[in-house]
């Protein structure tokens, strides 16, 4: 079988990493396969928030804890955080910052490193915390989060993969 239609079958969410930090060259070809993600017109509106600093990440992991009303670690314990947003104006921002999370996953699972979507990008970034960051990094305007993309080393095996459900397939020949 082709290997980019493997890892697409073979890629699981990792929900239990080590705290080792990944090497820097690793992250950034992760980022750029999330850049080239296919985007509408090709615009390339989406930008990636790479976060590696372990006070923001787990500031990040604090300010998504309380929107989803929990106190433990959404993040997994993963050291990295990789926030995808796109310009909320943008008609196709859902969807080209959900290509970029594809892309980041799949080019992770290739590498051997774990990878997670965490839900809650979108009202992280709406709160003051969140403004501010974006602030801090020169993003002005209205900014939509999509998803965080968590990485790191899996601290143990993945689970195994769902069998896929029938009759979700219909032809017109």
């Amino acid at each position: 079988m082709n290997e980019i239609i493997s890892a697409m079958i073979e890629r699981r969410s990792c929900k239990s990493y080590k705290s080792d930090m990944l090497p820097k060259k690793d992250i950034e070809k992760i980022i750029e396969a999330g850049l080239w993600a296919a985007n509408g017109r090709g615009l390339q509106t989406p930008v990636i928030i790479a976060v590696t600093d372990k006070e923001t990440r787990d500031k990040l992991s604090k300010l998504n804890a309380a929107v989803m009303g929990a106190e433990s670690d959404p993040f997994y314990n993963a050291p990295v955080v990789l926030v995808v947003l796109a310009p909320a104006e943008h008609p196709n921002r859902v969807y080209d910052g959900s290509l970029v999370m594809g892309n980041l996953m799949l080019a992770a699972h290739s590498m051997g490193i774990g990878s997670c979507w965490i839900h809650r990008a979108k009202e992280v970034m709406e709160t003051e915390d969140g403004k501010a960051i974006l602030n801090n990094l020169g993003l002005e305007g209205e900014w939509e989060g999509i998803g965080n993309c968590v990485l790191g080393y899996a601290d143990g095996p993945l689970k195994e993969a769902q069998k896929r459900k029938d009759n979700r397939v219909y032809w017109i020949d």
